[in-house]
């Protein structure tokens, strides 16, 4: 007997709008406590407003164009809430209360505790051509380079800055790698900066682990 499994983001424009609205309202007011980043809130709080414009032109109309628009819009920022709920409100001090507050659900630990990643990445950065960084990345202490079982992947961040960051949030680049190496691309422009470099690995449920050394590189 198969089960379907029900995303408690909801695919109804409308129910989204209003579901998005409390959540992204519930975690400003608690936004210092929790030291999420302003960044990391923009982005999300941008992504929802394209929605939100996008909705608005949409609603009563049957003009494909809008209706698509809106579409789009929605399925963007829902990539961008599930990277925030994930990175963000998945651990204490967000409390099992504050996550029904906001309508995403608690995990069943009898069932999941297993799921915590404990695996931390390691890696390497070799530069290859001009304009471009090579990842090679492992699981730290291990001799084979396969990613965990059951994982997407290892979620990479890096920025270009002037000094070195305190810590992963600094950094503003993000992309995940499903397998190594993973190559970073960059502009002409930033050629001779300073890129910094973290991972993490995500299982396959969106949790992730603890993050790596900060590690560093010039741009070729």
């Amino acid at each position: 007997m198969s089960t379907t499994h029900r995303d408690y983001i909801p695919q109804n424009a409308a129910q989204f709008d209003a579901f998005i609205s409390n959540l992204l309202k519930y975690v400003l007011s608690k936004q210092v406590i929790w030291a999420i980043p302003s960044a990391k809130m923009q982005d999300v709080s941008e992504a929802y407003s394209k929605f939100q414009q996008a909705h608005t032109a949409a609603i009563g109309t049957h003009n494909q164009a809008e209706i698509l628009a809106r579409k789009e819009a929605q399925a963007a920022t829902i990539k961008a809430l599930r990277a925030f709920v994930n990175q963000y409100l998945r651990f204490p001090p967000v409390t099992n209360i504050d996550r029904v507050e906001m309508g995403i659900p608690n995990h069943d630990k009898i069932r999941t505790d297993h799921k915590d990643v404990t695996e931390i990445v390691d890696y390497v950065l070799h530069l290859r051509n001009i304009r471009e960084i090579m990842i090679d990345f492992w699981v730290q202490g291990s001799t084979h380079k396969a990613k965990p079982i059951g994982y997407d992947g290892a979620e990479i961040v890096w920025g270009i800055l002037d000094a070195p960051p305190k810590n992963s949030d600094d950094l503003n680049y993000h992309a995940m790698a499903s397998r190594t190496p993973f190559a970073i691309h960059f502009d002409e422009t930033e050629r001779g900066k300073t890129v910094y470099i973290a991972a993490t690995w995500q299982n396959g449920r969106g949790i992730i682990g603890q993050w790596s050394e900060i590690k560093s590189a010039i741009v070729p």
